[in-house]
């Protein structure tokens, strides 16, 4: 033990010695701070709050208090950071939008704090928020992050360019506005429009057939029970459109749509070229009222039919 303390002792001094010396000085000054990010910690909840309403607010609001944003550790630790990141993607859920989003927005400025860990971050939530592989994908979690990356001050001008371009399109479309109308053909070279329909529900299912996503969509909504049900009392309308050129495909897939469908394609391929929809994940799914209202965007077949059984139960 006695030779193990004197051993530490020379090591010490040894070191010490090293950092007051020339170049060594310089670098015990500027080494970078230790890595000590083992877990991450949760904010305390209050425990008068009991309400889950409550807890979840809280919890949103203060999710990363012990996190130091300047820290540019997290970004080596995906297993603590990203696991973090994907957990507070999920809570956002059981709060309201605005609270949510507000949350968000808040989160991503901290970020500021350094670019690596504003990069990082951001980038998770394009993994998660944005791209169309993702399950967790929301859009309207996602638009607080291009808004705060369009006032960041760690951004260059050109470095803004996307996020401009994917807040412009984010915009379209919203849940809660009026759908963009658009015109469609069919294969008997009639024509309509989005807006003539007058059903209470119009599912809009923009895809290109054979795809095996979509044919996992047209699976599913044609053994939905509640969409056949409501096709038959006329309350809702099935657009599927087509909003590619390559027609012999389309064509060659039109068996697979059930009759009580409206089945067309876009032959002026503006939906596309003017980014009236966006297309970056095929299939999608809107679901309007009469009125044209989103009420759904970029939905799944399972959550269209969740949300219609819902309101046709009240």
């Amino acid at each position: 033990m006695k030779t193990n303390i004197n051993i530490l002792f020379t090591l010490c001094i040894l070191l010490l010695c090293a950092c007051k010396s020339g170049n060594a000085s310089n670098q015990c000054e500027n080494e970078a701070p230790r890595d000590t990010i083992t877990t991450f910690i949760l904010p305390a909840i209050p425990t008068m709050m009991t309400a889950p309403e409550q807890r979840a607010d809280f919890l949103v609001k203060h999710y990363w208090d012990h996190v130091n944003f300047a820290d540019t550790n997290y970004i080596h630790h995906p297993e603590i950071t990203e696991q973090a990141w994907a957990d507070y993607c999920d809570i956002l859920n059981h709060v309201p939008l605005e609270t949510a989003q507000e949350a968000m927005r808040k989160t991503i400025e901290r970020t500021n704090a350094d670019k690596k860990v504003f990069t990082y971050i951001t980038d998770l939530a394009d993994k998660y928020l944005y791209d169309p592989n993702s399950p967790m994908r929301n859009e309207e979690f996602y638009i607080p992050v291009l808004d705060a990356m369009l006032t960041s001050p760690l951004l260059e001008e050109i470095e803004k360019v996307r996020p401009k371009a994917r807040r412009e399109l984010a915009q379209k479309n919203r849940i809660g506005t009026k759908a963009l109308n658009f015109n469609y053909t069919l294969a008997s070279g009639a024509q309509g429009s989005l807006y003539q329909q007058q059903t209470d529900y119009i599912l809009l299912f923009i895809n290109n057939p054979g795809c095996h996503a979509c044919t996992e969509t047209i699976d599913a909504l044609k053994n939905a029970p509640i969409i056949n049900q409501l096709l038959e009392q006329k309350k809702l309308t099935v657009l599927s459109v087509y909003p590619d050129e390559e027609l012999d495909e389309w064509r060659n897939h039109l068996n697979e749509f059930p009759k009580e469908w409206i089945n067309g394609y876009d032959k002026k391929l503006a939906i596309k070229e003017q980014q009236l929809y966006d297309l970056k994940a095929i299939p999608t799914l809107y679901l309007l009222n009469k009125e044209k209202t989103v009420l759904l965007k970029d939905a799944t077949a399972q959550a269209v039919e969740e949300y219609l059984l819902m309101k046709s139960n009240k």
